[in-house]
C-alpha cells in the first residue's frame, strides 16, 4: 500500500471511529506515522481526502454489486442482495455512508469520485434492469426505477439511523421494508 492509500485507509478508520469531524489531514498523518506535512503532498485539502475515501467506497460497492449481479440467484434475489449490501454498509460504516449519499460538498467534487459513483450506481441500475428483463419488475425506465428503489432504501436507512424505524413503532426493519417494496413492484407488472 502506498502512502496515499494508507492515508485514505486511515481517514476511513477515523470516519468510522469519530465521524467526519474526526478527519483532519494532521490526524490522518499521525494515524499513519508520517510527518504532519506528508498528507498535503497527496491531498490539497481535507475535502480531497474525503473524496478519495468516498471514491474507494464507491468502487468497493460497485465490485460487491457486480459479484451479486453475476451470481446464480434469481433476479429479484440479486436486487435484494444488492440492497442488503448497502444496508450493511450503512450500519457498519454510518459516517462513510453519509459521506457517500448525504454530503453535497463532497458529491460535487467531480473527477474520479463522480466516475466511481456513476459506475456503482450503474451496476445497481443493471441489476434492476436484469429483474425487468426477467419479467420480475414492471416495465419502466431502468434508471428511473433503480433510483426510486435506491431512494426508498436510502430513506429507510436514514429513518432507521434516526431511530424512527423500529419494530415497536410499527415500522418494518429496513430489509423487510425493501422486501415488501420489491414484492409490490413484482406484483404490479
Amino acid at each position: 500500500m502506498n502512502t496515499a492509500e494508507r492515508l485514505v485507509a486511515a481517514a476511513a478508520e477515523l470516519l468510522d471511529e469519530g465521524g467526519e469531524a474526526a478527519v483532519t489531514l494532521r490526524g490522518v498523518g499521525a494515524a499513519t506515522g508520517v510527518s504532519h506535512n506528508a498528507p498535503y503532498k497527496h491531498f490539497a485539502s481535507r475535502d480531497d481526502l474525503l473524496a478519495a475515501v468516498a471514491t474507494t467506497d464507491f468502487r468497493a460497492l460497485a465490485e460487491a454489486w457486480q459479484r451479486i449481479r453475476t451470481s446464480e440467484k434469481e433476479p429479484n434475489q440479486r436486487l435484494l442482495g444488492a440492497l442488503d449490501t448497502v444496508i450493511r454498509f450503512s450500519q457498519d460504516h454510518p459516517a462513510r455512508y453519509r459521506l457517500l449519499f448525504n454530503s453535497p460538498a463532497i458529491a460535487v467534487r467531480g473527477g474520479p469520485l463522480t466516475t466511481a459513483a456513476d459506475e456503482a450506481l450503474g451496476v445497481f441500475a443493471a441489476i434492476v434492469e436484469d429483474s425487468q428483463a426477467a419479467g420480475a419488475l414492471p416495465a419502466a425506465s431502468s434508471d428511473n426505477l433503480a433510483i426510486l428503489i435506491f431512494a426508498t432504501a436510502h430513506g429507510l436507512i436514514d429513518a432507521d439511523a434516526s431511530g424512527r424505524l423500529r419494530s415497536k413503532t410499527g415500522w418494518a426493519e429496513v430489509g423487510t421494508g425493501l422486501q415488501i417494496l420489491v414484492r409490490l413492484l413484482s406484483n404490479s407488472r
